[in-house]
């Protein structure tokens, strides 16, 4: 029969690394904690991914805000998607309270605040480090995916940078692409069909359309320069822990194209850039993206393979990828089959639907004797969850009723003050604040068709003799007699429509 002292035995075994790891929490059997029974997580196979989840309440986000900690607390570069608004406060110290006292005492720990090297970053018009992205870095391939296009339509698009490429014309921003599109199936026609092929109007107009949908999201603001240098993302703070680059997106919840978007191309961009490396001691960055239903909810078929195809390859690369969010099934099950690390916090059970959910977040957990998941999975407490994880050799370790360490920094956003000093000091601000606009395919076409007009030969001149502009036309006598013939047609037209005829008005 299960007792305590096997959990402890079983966890002791299955939790002990020999790298780098960090204490995220301690094990828990019949609602109490088991002292000794730590529950660490080892730095080696974080980017085998993860998903944090539970329901509104339970302290998922508080979980991402403490494994983020530990990270940078191991010189481990973060970057949060911060939709809800409150992970800033990871920048600022936190403070104690009888809770947290309480907690830490269970934990056999000592409660040390801490704030933490932090960026703030933005994708809209809000306080922070402007992350932008060019046209062409998308290149015609992912720009058709995010746009939903089909096979012609996306042909049009690789037509199009092939065009912009051959002729030096930069696509930086969305009005590069608009100017090329219009461009091509109007004045440039016939010279585009001379050499690339024909041009389908059709398509043109349902590209358009699509673009000004992005356009309506606020797209306009994302694309293009100064580029974000992904880079940029790896930075160690001066005390040797990792920068936490928190990027605000709280404007983001009604414009979850655009979100998707910018996280396609960022995670494109960091799987392009960062070379290859295998398995790490730890990572070089990692990932979490709170809210993530907000990413595949407006995703196609064809966004969601790309997603899928990315997460898959980017582990080589030394970046993890977490995925925080209410229910498990919001994420496809061919990413949730690639995540390693499963922190579940407590679901709630209040339909028939609900409760099938329940039963299948179960079945994704190892099997143990100490616990009925199901059950359990409605009855653990905030701040408290199921843990699994895959150890230094792949293999998944036991599920473990957690209690979990509360972050040290705050738990609560930071003032308008504290943002402004934040975004004062940062030594990324500067470089990325200035918005350019460098001469691109926008400006270069509208120069060749302004010379074009220019070099236009002017109209050929009319030949000599009278026109009707010419007062004296209408003295011409042919011109009078054509005059007065079709005035006689007109009036019997109108008389004979009104059942007046020659006979009739004569009476």
């Amino acid at each position: 029969m299960a007792d305590k002292s096997k959990l402890l035995e079983l966890v002791q075994a299955g939790y002990s690394f020999k790298g780098e790891h960090a204490k995220i929490g301690r094990a828990m059997f019949q609602g109490e904690v088991v002292p000794d029974a730590d529950i660490f997580l080892p730095l080696k196979t974080l980017n085998r991914h993860g998903l944090i989840a539970g329901a509104t309440g339970t302290g998922k986000t508080k979980t991402l805000q403490m494994i983020s900690e530990c990270l940078s607390d191991n010189s481990i570069p973060v970057l949060l998607m911060d939709i809800k608004g409150d992970l800033s406060g990871i920048a600022a110290a936190g403070a104690a309270n009888d809770k947290i006292t309480s907690r830490y005492q269970l934990l056999g720990m000592d409660y040390k605040p801490a704030a933490y090297p932090v960026d703030l970053m933005t994708l809209s018009n809000e306080k922070g480090i402007r992350m932008r992205a060019t046209v062409s870095e998308f290149g015609p391939v992912l720009l058709s995916k995010i746009l939903g296009l089909n096979d012609v339509q996306g042909g049009l698009v690789a037509l199009i940078f092939k065009y912009c490429d051959d002729n030096q014309m930069p696509l930086l921003d969305l009005k590069d692409f608009i100017k090329v599109l219009q461009y091509i199936g109007d004045e440039g026609k016939q010279e585009i069909e001379k050499t690339y092929g024909k041009i389908s109007t059709t398509s043109t107009g349902t590209i358009l359309r699509k673009v000004i949908e992005l356009q309506q999201q606020g797209a306009d603001r994302f694309f293009g320069e100064k580029s974000f240098e992904v880079d940029d993302l790896l930075r160690i703070s001066n005390d040797g822990r990792g920068m936490v680059h928190v990027l605000r997106v709280t404007d983001m919840q009604d414009r979850p194209k655009l979100f998707s978007t910018f996280m396609l191309q960022l995670l494109a961009e960091l799987y392009a850039t960062l070379p290859e490396e295998g398995d790490l001691d730890k990572p070089k960055l990692v990932m979490f993206i709170d809210e993530a239903h907000l990413i595949f909810n407006e995703a196609s078929s064809a966004l969601l393979q790309q997603l899928e195809t990315v997460i898959k390859l980017i582990r080589s690369k030394g970046v993890g990828i977490f995925f925080c969010t209410q229910n498990p099934q919001d994420i496809p099950a061919p990413i949730l089959s690639q995540l390693g690390l499963k922190i579940q916090h407590a679901l709630r059970a209040f339909t028939a639907a609900d409760r099938k959910t329940i039963k299948q977040a179960a079945e994704n957990f190892p099997i143990t004797e100490f616990y009925k998941t199901d059950e359990l999975l409605t009855q653990l407490g905030i701040g408290e969850a199921l843990v699994t994880l895959l150890n230094e050799k792949g293999i998944p370790t036991p599920l473990v009723h957690t209690m979990l360490c509360s972050p040290r920094s705050r738990m609560d956003i930071l003032l308008d003050t504290e943002i402004d000093h934040l975004v004062a000091n940062s030594k990324l601000a500067a470089k990325y604040a200035k918005e350019i606009d460098s001469d691109s395919a926008y400006e270069m076409l509208t120069r060749k068709l302004e010379q074009a007009a220019a070099e236009a030969p002017p109209e050929a001149e009319k030949p000599a003799g009278r026109t009707a502009k010419d007062p004296s036309f209408f003295d011409n006598p042919v011109v009078k007699q054509v005059g007065r013939t079709a005035a006689s047609v007109i009036t019997r037209s109108l008389l004979g429509a009104l059942g007046l005829t020659g006979r009739s008005r004569k009476r």
